[in-house]
């Protein structure tokens, strides 16, 4: 069965549990730790994400990252975000990416009570992509105090398409938008038969997103997302990512990512 235009509105899974956001060879602007204040941070045990638990390692925690932007402007890093327990919020103008696959699958998760479980999400994975601009926004809970961490990538041009990057996996709790595919297209395939990445040797790996047997899946040649606002716990990029500007804030109370912009041109090869 095969299409060219299928339009993605209200994607929906119900809760992820969240893994981690690897990226390799980024080459970005500042980072910057901005209305956050020593004596807003306390002792509270939050899940586990790179806030630590008191001031004594939030506050040097913050200071390292302003000091990683530094090296980053200058290309010298290659840096790793790990985003685990909380969903992430996300927009982009377009992503656009090679040998697209998604699938449903079960992941497990650990309740707030603290007992595990599995939910159900929607796995989706490129080989190669292009994004245009992106931004993650996750909120903190610090000493009973909302937090936001901000992380935008890319630059303010809609037809640039600059990051790019391998190996994508992300996991779906929603998202709007407009989505396009092309090439041959599988829909209502076999989840555990959609591939996406090849191994060392060249050939494709066996069932990539971990589907279960007889899952609803998708299988493309190509891809392109258009405009989308979504929200994931589980942003995975542990191939390449590069950027070629990347800026991180720290904002009290809850602060959105702003609209995605509509793209403009076409992207280029991932």
């Amino acid at each position: 069965m095969s299409t060219r235009d299928i339009r993605a509105r209200d994607i929906k899974a119900r809760d992820i549990r969240a893994g981690d956001i690897r990226a390799g060879d980024i080459k970005a602007g500042d980072i910057r730790a901005g209305d956050i204040k020593a004596r807003d941070i306390g002792t509270r045990e939050e899940g586990r994400t790179h806030w630590r638990r008191s001031l004594f390692v939030a506050a040097p925690a913050l200071l390292a990252a302003v000091g990683l932007g530094s090296a980053m402007a200058t290309g010298a890093l290659a840096v790793g975000l790990r985003i685990q327990d909380r969903p992430v919020d996300f927009t982009t103008s377009s992503l656009y990416g090679t040998q697209y696959g998604a699938a449903v699958v079960d992941q497990s998760v650990v309740r707030p009570d603290g007992t595990a479980g599995t939910e159900r999400v929607l796995r989706m994975g490129f080989a190669d992509g292009v994004i245009n601009g992106l931004c993650l926004s996750q909120r903190q809970q610090i000493a009973g105090a909302t937090y936001t961490l901000l992380l935008t990538l890319g630059d303010d041009n809609p037809g640039s398409w600059e990051i790019r990057t391998q190996n994508t996996v992300l996991d779906l709790r929603s998202a709007t938008g407009v989505l396009d595919m092309d090439g041959i297209v599988d829909l209502n395939t076999n989840g555990a038969d959609v591939k996406t990445v090849k191994d060392a040797t060249g050939a494709y790996v066996v069932n990539p997103l971990d589907s279960p047997q007889h899952r609803f899946g998708i299988q493309a040649r190509y891809a392109k997302f258009d405009r989308i606002t979504g929200t994931a716990q589980d942003f995975q990029i542990p191939g390449v990512l590069t950027t070629p500007k990347l800026s991180l804030t720290v904002r009290p109370g809850t602060v959105a990512c702003p609209a995605p912009a509509a793209p403009t041109g076409t992207p280029g090869t991932p």
